[in-house]
Order: structure tokens, then C-alpha cells, then sequence
């Protein structure tokens, strides 16, 4: 029997097992929602109310999801489980948490059950805005080296702000807290045990999320002191454990976690990575040039360069941060599928089915709407979480798709801005491959795409690109005797690349592009003014 990888994929609502053997088949597909999900209104048991920027996760949910999607796998595979050699994870981030020295998340523990701020705060909590603010402004003061590596900014939805956060806010639960850790880097030491000066953490999650870098290490003690001495003794006291690059691997899996999953004890764990960054090689990508755009509930955009330089904008730059061998630069958008799904409530409509016939009838411009698509803030190249999307341009003539369709585009215009900061950087972007849900599920978006960028567009047959990425690193971390591959690029093409002869391919409409240049260049005099307005009413 050919080795087998479970890959493991941790999103905002549920988590996506898929099992893939060594030549790229997909045994089988296991997904299971979150009881929870996203936790915004109040907290779970005990209906604490919450603040309207907080967004956090139910951690028993992740063991919980994780077990039920890896079993309905197996049972959807019928595979005998002694055919896994390995587990990959990735997870959303920076989805972070304060736990016990024994990986007990402070959340489950009665005394600090409706405290809010002692619950894992997901990717997109944006409560940290002041933080953030002292954060870069200390960072741009002291003329700090790690700002090239983010685009000169440091983001709201990272590690450090939230810490920060907690410290300023919830003091007690900082206290209590004993160590600081990613939500994927925790799952994995539940999966491998171990005490806490040895739990593994993944340099792309560090490198990307919490100014990590191979050369320097963290940011300084004297930066973080500068900030508060609070953040400089959390760093040095609570954040213990070993970096790891992703497909390394971290452990065997514990008799305990085995249980729950219903696999033997022993497999091989790689280190954890970010979701989107799982991507490209669940895409079979391992060259540079190719923009892999991760489209869900928000989207993340991963390039592998031969170079590394900064580029003002850019979220983060970290040699090796995706693949071995290259520079990976990490961009996004904060809302894409959630900003189509929260038009759909908005107008009171049960699917795109609705939308996307009419408006896909209409023609580029949306007959005069013009939206700007910062609904969760504005990720890349702003780096500003504060901001605000608008509709602009709107009549009593206008209809529910002329909404839709100016939202759409307006999804589009960001992320020709994004492949605009990378060429005005001389990074080159030469194809573009959609993967995730919302492409199969939604392809007008991926039409709409094509016609902005006037490129074509791959979408990837797999529907979960990241867990299949995550089941690579899997295979990579049980070792060349086991899974006959020497790294993760040669992993990745013999488990997830496609065929140029069944490739899915989306053209851009001729008759489309023209009016998309002039529609473009309203997009960004709108971004400018709106960013402008914005910053004069704080």
C-alpha cells in the first residue's frame, strides 16, 4: 500500500481532513463545523456579552472538529489507519491563546471562564487597534529593521498586539497565563505532548505573525521594554518551546490524541503553518512567480520569489516562510466570502444563485456602483484594520445585483492593487491559481477576477488546497524512508500538481478589460479619499 498523509485544516468555521496517498489520491474527505465557530456575540456557557471588534474560538472545539473530520475521513476512505506515516496542520492565524505550563487553555478553567479576553482570540479580532498604534509607532521611532519585513507596518490581527492587549485590558489573565502561544502550534503540542520548554512552534507562523526571524530571532528586549515592560517579561518568561520549519517533524503522535482521532500511536507530526501558506504546495506550486490566492472567508495571496526586498505594503517577507529555497511574501484581503455572505443577510436572500445570474448580466461598472471592499478593514497594501468599506454612486434605479456585482469587482480591484505593489517592487507575478471553497462554489468571483487582472486564472480541482498542503508537510515530516520523498517541492508535485491537460482554466473577457482599466483607476480614488476621511474623524 502507498504511504498515506492526513492533512488537517483548521478554518474560521469548521476544520477539513483529507487523506492522500503518495501518488496525489484522495482517499478520503472528512469536514466537520465547529459547535461554536466564531464566537462574537457572547461567550459560550456563560453569555458574557462581548465587545463588537472581539472575535474568539471555543479551543475544545479545534480537539473536538479535529477528531469527528479525521474519522468521517476514514470512514469515507475505508483505509486501514496503519497506512498514515504522517499529519500536517494548518490553522488560521494569528489565532492565539494564553495557557497553563501543562497546555490547558486558561478558557477552561472556571475562574477565568467569562473573562473574555482568557478565550482564544481568532484571526480576525480586531480589539487591538490601540495596541497596534503604540506598537509601530515605538517600532518606527526606534527606526527597527524587522519593519522592512512587513511592508512598515506591523498588523492588527498578529500576536503581539493581542498580547499586548491582554496585558492592558484583562491584567489578571496575563498574569495567570504561563505561556503565549499560536492556536497551531498548540494543537500540535497536544498532538505530540511534551513539556512546555520543548512544545514545537512553526517559524511561519512566527515569521509571518510575531516578527520572527531566522537571523535575529523575536524583536528585541529592548524594543518590547520600550513598548511595556509588561510585553518585554511575557516574551522572555512565556513563550517557551523550539522553532521548526513547516514538514519538520515535531513529534509522534501521543497515545491520548490517537484516541481521540482513532489512529495509532507513533505518526509522524510536522510543525504547524499558516492556512493559506499550506496553499501552495496543496496546489502542487513550488516555483516562483505564481500568485496562489487563497479565497474564503477572507483571502490570502502566497508568492514565491527568487528575491527578498522590501515592498511598502507587504504584509510579510520571510526566506523560506513557504517553501524552502525562496522568499515568500504573504498579502490579503479582510473580507472577501464573509463580505459576500453578509450582503446576502443584508438583502435577505438564501444564495448567489440569486445574485449571480442578473448580475453577471449587467455590464462592467455595475451601471455606476462603485464599492470599496473594506468591510473587516483593509489588510494589504494599507495594513489598516480600522478602515471602512462604502457603495458608492447609488440610485433609487439600482437593484440588489448591482450591489452584488460592484462587490465583486470591488473584491477584484484589491487585489489588482496587491499584484500592482508587487510589480511597482519589482516582484514578479506571472500566473495567478485560485484555490478554496469559494472558487467552486462561487466562479463568478474568479470570472470577475480574470477580466480586472486580464490574466488567465487556474482553480485548482481541490476544494481544500490548505488541508491538502497540510497532508504534504505530513509526508514530508514521516521522513524519505517512509514517504519517498527528499522536501516538500517534490512532495508537493507528485501529490497535488495538475496536469496541464485537465487543468480548469478562466479567461478573461476581452470586451471586459477596457472598462475594468478605467473602473480600476475610480478604485483607487475612491480608496484614497475614503482612507483620508477616515483618518480626519479620529
Amino acid at each position: 500500500m502507498k504511504p498515506v498523509s492526513l492533512g488537517l485544516d483548521f478554518g474560521t468555521e469548521s476544520v477539513r481532513a483529507v487523506l492522500i496517498d503518495s501518488s496525489g489520491d484522495q482517499l478520503g474527505i472528512g469536514v466537520d463545523a465547529m459547535a461554536s465557530g466564531q464566537i462574537i456575540d457572547s461567550l459560550p456557557g456563560t453569555g458574557e456579552k462581548l465587545p463588537p471588534a472581539y472575535a474568539l474560538q471555543d479551543p475544545a472545539d479545534w480537539i473536538a472538529s479535529a477528531a469527528a473530520a479525521t474519522r468521517k475521513a476514514i470512514d469515507a476512505s475505508r483505509l486501514d489507519p496503519a497506512a498514515i506515516v504522517g499529519i500536517g496542520v494548518d490553522f488560521t492565524s494569528c489565532t492565539m491563546l494564553p495557557t497553563l505550563a501543562d497546555g490547558t487553555p486558561l478558557c477552561q478553567l472556571d475562574e477565568w471562564a467569562s473573562v473574555p479576553l482568557a478565550w482564544p482570540k481568532l484571526w480576525k479580532h480586531h480589539g487591538a487597534i490601540t495596541q497596534t498604534e503604540r506598537i509601530n509607532a515605538v517600532a518606527k521611532q526606534r527606526g527597527e529593521d524587522f519593519l522592512n519585513r512587513y511592508g512598515g507596518t506591523i498588523g492588527l490581527e498578529w500576536f503581539f498586539p493581542k498580547l499586548l492587549e491582554t496585558i492592558e485590558h484583562a491584567p489578571q489573565v496575563a498574569r495567570r497565563a504561563e505561556v503565549w502561544i499560536e492556536a497551531g502550534d498548540w494543537f500540535v503540542w497536544q498532538l505530540v505532548g511534551g513539556a512546555a520548554a520543548e512544545l514545537p512552534r512553526s517559524t511561519c507562523q512566527a515569521g509571518y505573525k510575531a516578527m520572527w526571524s531566522a537571523e535575529n530571532g523575536y524583536a528585541s528586549p529592548d524594543f518590547f521594554a520600550a513598548v511595556d515592560s509588561r510585553l518585554a517579561e511575557a516574551v522572555r518568561d512565556k513563550m517557551p518551546g523550539r522553532l521548526l520549519s513547516p514538514g519538520q517533524t515535531a513529534g509522534g503522535l501521543n497515545e491520548t490524541m490517537a484516541d481521540r482521532l482513532g489512529l495509532p500511536a507513533g505518526i509522524a507530526i510536522s510543525a504547524a503553518t499558516i492556512d493559506a501558506h499550506a496553499a501552495v504546495p496543496g496546489v502542487g506550486e513550488a516555483l516562483p512567480g505564481t500568485l496562489v490566492m487563497v479565497l474564503g472567508t477572507s483571502s490570502c495571496h502566497m508568492l514565491n520569489s527568487t528575491t527578498g526586498h522590501a515592498v511598502p505594503g507587504v504584509a510579510g517577507i520571510v526566506e523560506g516562510g513557504i517553501l524552502p529555497g525562496w522568499f515568500g511574501y504573504e498579502t490579503g484581503q479582510a473580507a472577501v466570502g464573509d463580505a459576500f455572505a453578509w450582503l446576502l443577510k443584508l438583502l435577505n436572500l438564501d444564495s448567489f444563485d440569486d445574485l449571480s445570474e442578473p448580475a453577471m448580466k449587467l455590464p462592467p461598472g455595475a451601471d455606476g456602483v462603485l464599492c470599496l471592499d473594506w468591510f473587516n478593514g483593509c489588510r494589504t497594501p494599507l495594513m489598516d484594520g480600522s478602515l471602512k468599506g462604502c457603495f458608492n454612486g447609488l440610485t433609487l434605479a439600482h437593484t440588489p445585483a448591482h450591489l452584488y456585482l460592484a462587490l465583486l469587482e470591488a473584491s477584484a480591484f484589491g487585489l489588482r492593487w496587491i499584484v500592482d505593489v508587487f510589480r511597482d517592487g519589482d516582484v514578479a507575478v506571472n500566473q495567478f491559481v485560485a484555490t478554496g471553497g469559494l472558487p467552486h462554489h462561487n466562479p463568478a468571483v474568479v470570472q470577475i477576477y480574470a477580466d480586472v487582472l486580464d490574466s488567465a486564472i487556474e482553480i485548482h480541482p481541490s476544494e481544500h488546497g490548505p488541508a491538502v498542503g497540510a497532508a504534504v508537510l505530513g509526508m514530508v515530516a514521516a521522513g524519505s524512508e517512509k514517504s519517498g520523498f527528499a522536501d516538500v517541492g517534490q512532495a508537493a508535485a507528485a501529490m497535488a500538481a495538475v496536469p496541464a491537460a485537465r487543468k480548469h482554466i478562466v479567461h478573461p473577457r476581452p470586451d471586459h478589460v477596457p472598462e475594468y482599466e478605467k473602473r480600476y483607476a475610480a478604485y483607487r480614488a475612491l480608496a484614497d479619499t475614503m482612507a483620508d476621511f477616515h483618518h480626519a474623524r479620529r
